[in-house]
């Protein structure tokens, strides 16, 4: 083994793992608690599924044929208002992130990313053989705008996630547009969340040549089992993006089917996101530690180490994230996904035994 191990890449020994939420059979295994008694809090999933027009779609799917995903980007481009030739497709966010990386990065060239927030932007940085630049939050969450600006004239790509993940924060437009315009490269920005927040900021593709603004169908759509998500971005990088893509931009027949099925009825999505705005501001409003957020969780400090909270949390049955696997996010802070309001209840519950 050790003859083989040592073909591997030496810089990958930098990368840090994505960690992902805990799951309900691993929780229920090991606290033998029933899995129908576990309210899972941890993975910023939507509680309350996809309309049930994609079981009636899946149904009707033919694994045994390629995807054909003009009737699906027909449908996001009549979503975001944007025409197909600057809209990609991924599987989920993470493949378009893959796919930018690899048109831009490579060994030694230089990304930016805004800390705490969504680390497969490192790991897809470090992958590429490029380095990350981290810019850190302030104490109160605030951007420093002027070191982001500044590590954006030297960057080839800056990712920045708004509303942040797991911080809940959004960005401002004037913000954005001030590092947009002293940006040498590209400049990525996550609006992964944005259906639960007061605004997005992808008209401004139309202004720039160097934005890009990703998204997903995991989050308000419901679909993250499915692995879909989309970019807008310039004509001039579609293009480059569409050469480089893997076949059929590496979805499957099922995203394509799923993700239609989910455009065709927006009054479900709405309506969950809806609910889920309101629960998010009862929560807020009950917990005086949580930070304001515009996604679909709360970003909460805590007193004692978060995986204590955590822990104990788990025993009763709740799962909810430690924060800190997330770079620069500090041992005393979780993030809690926002539920229907009877796993809400429990949350509350749990969380005022554990934390008063």
């Amino acid at each position: 083994m050790q003859r083989y191990w040592s073909k591997i890449r030496p810089d990958l020994a930098k990368l840090r793992p994505y960690v992902a939420g805990r799951g309900i059979n691993e929780i229920a295994s090991k606290y033998g608690i029933p899995p129908e008694r576990i309210v899972k809090l941890g993975s910023n999933e939507n509680p309350y599924g996809p309309t049930p027009a994609v079981r009636e779609a899946l149904a009707k799917v033919a694994p045994e044929l390629y995807p054909e995903p003009e009737e699906l980007m027909d449908a996001i481009s009549g979503y975001i208002g944007y025409p197909v030739e600057q809209i990609v497709i991924g599987a989920g966010m993470d493949g378009v992130i893959d796919t930018l990386a690899r048109i831009f990065l490579g060994p030694g060239d230089l990304s930016a990313i805004v800390t705490p927030t969504f680390s497969y932007y490192e790991i897809v940085t470090r992958t590429c053989g490029a380095r990350p630049r981290f810019i850190c939050r302030e104490e109160d969450l605030s951007i420093p705008i002027e070191e982001m600006v500044r590590a954006a004239s030297e960057a080839k790509i800056m990712f920045i996630c708004a509303p942040n993940n797991p911080t809940g924060d959004g960005l401002k437009e004037e913000d954005l547009i001030s590092i947009i315009e002293g940006a040498d490269g590209i400049v990525f920005l996550d609006e992964a969340y944005v259906e639960f927040a007061d605004r997005s900021l992808v008209h401004l593709v139309q202004s720039y040549e160097n934005l890009v603004v990703g998204r997903t169908f995991s989050k308000a759509f419901a679909l993250a089992g499915i692995r879909l998500g989309y970019a807008v971005m310039p004509g001039w990088l579609a293009m480059e993006y569409r050469r480089i893509a893997p076949p059929f931009f590496g979805v499957s027949v099922a995203a394509v089917a799923a993700g239609k099925a989910v455009l065709g009825d927006m009054e479900y999505m709405e309506r969950s996101v809806s609910l889920i705005r309101s629960e998010r501001e009862r929560l807020f409003s009950e917990i005086e530690e949580a930070h304001p957020s515009q996604g679909n969780f709360l970003y909460i400090e805590t007193r004692r180490p978060a995986s204590d909270i955590a822990r104990e949390m788990l025993e009763r049955g709740i799962i909810v994230r430690d924060c800190y696997s997330f770079r620069d996010a500090g041992d005393h802070r979780i993030r809690v996904t926002v539920g229907t309001p009877e796993q809400n209840d429990r949350f509350l519950e749990a969380y005022r035994e554990i934390c008063s």
